[in-house]
């Protein structure tokens, strides 16, 4: 599957779509890359004089990019618009903070992969190389009957 293709697959939209580009996809890892802009509505709020993005939204760009772009290439064809995708569960750890208009890299490597359930270690690293969080992220896929 082309990277292209995941990316038309998401079921994501902006305000809430967290991946810009998918640099790398093979059968055990993917990679992809995320700039949030500074007009995002959750800076207007998060830290006054001094945003800061918000580490739940951190996780679920590292879940987007590290989970479900990584699933929808797994499930392959498999993968059509009755796929529900849910996530179950993570494990994070923040290093650093992420600022606004700062692009970062997500790099996953998938640790399980059965009937539907995919687990991964994910990382996030800014654009200085330095990782910024870290964690183990777990979700679920199945098609609706």
């Amino acid at each position: 599957m082309k990277l292209t293709d995941i990316l038309a697959k998401l079921p994501y939209s902006k305000p809430f779509l967290f991946v810009d580009e998918l640099l790398h996809v093979d059968e055990n890892s993917i990679s992809g890359t995320y700039t949030y802009s500074e007009e995002l509505d959750f800076y207007k709020g998060h830290f006054k004089d001094n945003p800061v993005t918000p580490g739940v939204i951190l996780t679920e760009t590292m879940a987007q990019i590290g989970l479900v772009c990584l699933g929808i290439h797994l499930l392959g064809d498999t993968f059509t618009k009755n796929t529900v995708i849910a996530f179950t569960s993570a494990d994070m750890q923040f290093l650093k903070p992420v600022y606004p208009n700062e692009k970062i890299t997500v790099i996953s490597q998938k640790t399980f992969f059965r009937f539907g359930k995919l687990k991964c270690d994910v990382i996030m690293k800014n654009e200085a190389g330095h990782e910024v969080c870290k964690g183990i992220l777990a979700g679920m896929m199945t098609n609706k009957l």
